[in-house]
Formats: C-alpha cells, sequence, structure tokens
C-alpha cells in the first residue's frame, strides 16, 4: 500500500516514541507499504529544529534524508496543485502543514498515517 506519514509518525517511528500505537509501528515497518514523506513535513522538521523545539542527532538536512533512505522513505513533493487543493478544504484544521497534508492525501490518492484526529473530518482516507 501507499501512505503519506504525517511529520509526528516519522519522527515517533525515528525516536521509538511511546506514542505510537503498535498498529501505526506496524505499518510504518511493514516493508510491502511504500511511504511516502510530504516535503511538508521535512520543513515542518528544519523549522522545529530550527527554533530549537526538536532535537535532532546532526545537521537536519542529513538526518533527514539519512532517516529516509534507511526507512525506504519516497520524497512527496509540494505541487502548485497541491496548494490550490488547500483553498479548497473546510477549515476544520488550522494548522498549515496539516492542511497541505491532507491536500496532498486527497490529490495523490495517499491514505494519510497519522495520529492526528482531526484529519477524519476531512474527505481522507486515514490508516493506523
Amino acid at each position: 500500500m501507499n501512505l503519506l506519514i504525517d511529520t509526528h509518525i516519522f519522527l515517533w517511528a525515528i525516536f521509538e516514541d511511546p506514542k505510537m500505537t503498535r498498529r501505526q509501528g506496524q505499518i510504518f515497518r511493514d516493508q510491502s507499504n511504500t511511504l511516502y514523506l510530504s516535503m511538508a513535513s521535512v520543513w515542518e522538521v528544519f523549522i522545529k529544529a530550527s527554533t530549537g523545539k526538536l532535537t535532532l542527532l546532526g545537521e537536519p538536512e542529513s538526518f533527514v534524508r539519512q532517516q529516509m533512505e534507511l526507512n525506504g522513505i519516497r520524497l512527496l513533493p509540494i505541487r502548485l496543485e497541491h496548494t490550490a487543493q488547500v483553498v479548497r478544504l473546510p477549515w476544520h484544521h488550522r494548522d498549515p502543514f496539516d492542511r497541505l497534508l491532507i491536500a496532498q492525501s486527497q490529490l495523490e490518492n495517499l491514505p494519510l498515517l497519522t495520529a492526528d484526529g482531526s484529519f477524519a473530518a476531512y474527505d481522507v482516507e486515514l490508516a493506523g
């Protein structure tokens, strides 16, 4: 299955955070799944690292690249269509990164692996 992973799922998996459920971990580690990380999530990780809200082992770009490679994660670029879709979304959720992930999930037909319950208010398939 092809899946878009939310930023927190990416970080929880890497840091073995106990907040990640067993099911989410199984989906993340299942090598028959193709995982995608949005460039929006990469951007969010970089911002959190630069503001001190997230501590990474090493330089952020190298860290994210290494973790994506180690975990077989593909990068999902941000396209103009994705940003245009954000405008069409109802305002159930205010976080701009999350809204872009929802738009990408819809347009790319990728179920979204997330623990964020507010995503259920949108027309998006959720995994985990």
